[in-house]
Formats: structure tokens, C-alpha cells, sequence
């Protein structure tokens, strides 16, 4: 995951800001140690380096928790959502391109097949190994966040950052909704936003292509990669947001959504009642009607 961390709070002293900031880092931690593909010892590591071996694994209630998660996922999106990807996202990090019969199969059809859970002994065991980042770091927010709630008065008003994602409950410090800004990702760091939202309490997620991408046989290729072709998708869009209640139900939604490509995102966001934005490749922005509702200013209505 390795997301900057950030706690802002409203009304809290010290003494109770800083317990809330402890427990934050704490859970974040243990969800790296469970959940990271960087870290070599992690939970989530030992499991995929033995995928495919039949071999069941004890593992850490987070670890097990976002297996279950992202399983579910896929299957509430149609396989769109696949953590199964790894091993088409190391292949376009180390700058190969695909080759004829090089893929492991993948698409939605068989995305009840990677996952055992022994309900006796609650081993793991991997058929494939898989990639957990989003989902994983869409999770520790929600820990933390309930974590850190519970170090909090109710009338504490606090905004947890990880990265694009966050999690939130007024009062933010205009006393109202925290104002949240849907980043330009053709523009600067530190750029105005193409919108400001408003959000009173639950979550906001992005996945864009503003910071990984990178070149393979000369062309540009992202992180976020198709299950059904190994390859980068989202054609014709830059990025998504999304808010909803969950943090990691956001980070699902928005790489969903993302890779439903220009074509798709409005029906598919509209269907599900989802308030998600979308900035297209000419940086045109448009957002479903219950995003509208929540959208305080953009730079296309001024």
C-alpha cells in the first residue's frame, strides 16, 4: 500500500488527537504487515508464493478478510474487479509485452475458483497469486477510521487521508462539510481542482493514470489492468471518483468503473445510484446526477 497517512481533526484536543493518530498508524501497520507485496515476510506474500501448490496457509483475520472481499467483488462486478491481475501488472512493470498463450487465464467466468478457506481450521490457500493494494489499503482506512472513531468524541469532526482515498464525519473546519477536491489529472501537482466536493460523512476514492504510468514497447501503460486482456484499460478515460459510505467499497467501485472505459462508466454509475465523477482524455469532466448533488463548485460551470 505505502500511502502517505494524514488525520485532521475538528474539536479534539490533543490528548484525544494524538490516541486517534496512534491507533490510525498501529492498524495501518499490521494491514501492511498482512496485506503488502512489498513487504517480502508479509502474510500476503507467503500465500502467493505458494499459489497453485494445494498448500493452506494460517493467515492474519485482515489478510483473510480482504481475500474474502475482493472474492465478493468480483463477483458483484461482473469480474471487472479482479485481484488475480498480478501477474499482468509485474509483466507491464518490468516493460515486457504480452507474448501468444502467455497469460494465466482470468476472466470472470472461473472468479470463484482462487479462493479456499478451510471453514474448520480458517487456512488459506491461493490458486493464482493476487494483488490486494487497492482493496487492502480501501480496508485499513475503514479499520482505522473505526479504530480512531472510537478514540474520538462523537462531536469530533475528522478527515483520514491515504493517498487519493479518504474517509470523513463533519464538522470539518467551516463547521459544515469537509470540501474535497477532484484533482485535474492532466495538470501540476498542487493544480485547482476541476471540482469541489461536499462531503458529510463516509468516503471518496480515485483511481487515475496521473501518476503510474510509464512505457512499454513504446507505448504508455498504466496500473490499472483489465482482467479480461492482461492489459491496461479505462480506454478514453484519465480517472474516477467515487463516494459512497465504505472506503473499501469506494476503491472497488472506482477501478470498476475506470475500466468500464468512456463507453460505459455513465451508464454503469448511473445504474448503481453511484455519486462518481469522471475526467475523460480531452479533460472534459462529467459526473452522474448524485454526484451533481453533491458537487459545491466546478470549473466547467464557471
Amino acid at each position: 500500500m505505502g500511502s502517505p497517512l494524514r488525520l485532521t481533526t475538528v474539536g479534539a484536543p490533543s490528548a484525544r488527537a494524538e490516541a486517534a493518530w496512534s491507533v490510525v498508524v498501529a492498524e495501518f501497520e499490521a494491514a501492511e504487515e498482512a496485506m503488502s507485496r512489498f513487504r517480502g515476510w508479509s502474510d500476503l506474500m507467503t500465500l502467493n508464493d505458494a499459489a497453485g501448490s494445494g498448500a493452506r496457509t494460517r493467515v492474519d483475520r485482515r489478510l483473510r478478510t480482504a481475500l474474502v472481499a475482493a472474492h465478493r467483488a468480483g463477483r458483484i462486478t461482473g469480474g471487472r474487479f479482479d485481484a488475480r491481475i498480478l501477474g499482468d501488472l509485474e509483466r507491464l512493470q518490468a516493460g515486457a509485452t504480452s507474448a501468444p498463450g502467455s497469460r494465466s487465464p482470468v476472466p470472470g467466468s472461473d472468479s470463484g475458483r482462487w479462493l479456499t478457506i478451510d471453514g474448520r481450521t480458517d487456512e488459506v490457500a491461493l490458486d493464482v497469486p493476487v494483488d490486494l493494494d487497492g482493496i487492502g489499503k480501501g480496508l485499513a482506512l475503514r479499520w482505522a477510521w473505526r479504530r480512531a472513531r472510537r478514540s474520538l468524541r462523537p462531536s469530533d469532526g475528522a478527515l483520514l487521508e491515504a493517498g487519493g482515498d479518504l474517509v470523513a464525519a463533519t464538522p470539518s473546519p467551516d463547521i459544515g462539510p469537509w470540501r474535497i477536491g477532484v484533482e485535474d489529472p492532466a495538470a501540476a501537482f498542487g493544480a485547482d481542482p476541476l471540482a469541489v466536493i461536499a462531503v458529510d460523512r463516509g468516503a471518496v476514492a480515485t483511481s487515475s493514470v496521473a501518476v503510474h504510468r510509464w512505457s512499454v514497447g513504446g507505448r504508455v501503460v498504466h496500473h490499472l489492468v483489465d482482467p479480461t486482456t492482461g492489459e491496461p484499460g479505462g480506454a478514453g478515460l484519465l480517472a474516477v471518483t467515487v463516494a459512497t459510505s465504505d472506503p473499501a467499497w469506494a476503491e472497488v467501485w472506482t477501478k470498476s468503473l475506470f475500466l468500464a472505459g468512456r463507453a460505459g462508466v455513465a451508464t454503469e454509475a448511473r445504474s448503481r445510484g453511484l455519486a462518481v465523477w469522471w475526467v475523460t482524455e480531452d479533460e472534459t469532466l462529467e459526473m452522474t446526477p448524485a454526484a451533481r448533488l453533491l458537487t459545491i463548485w466546478s470549473r466547467a460551470d464557471r
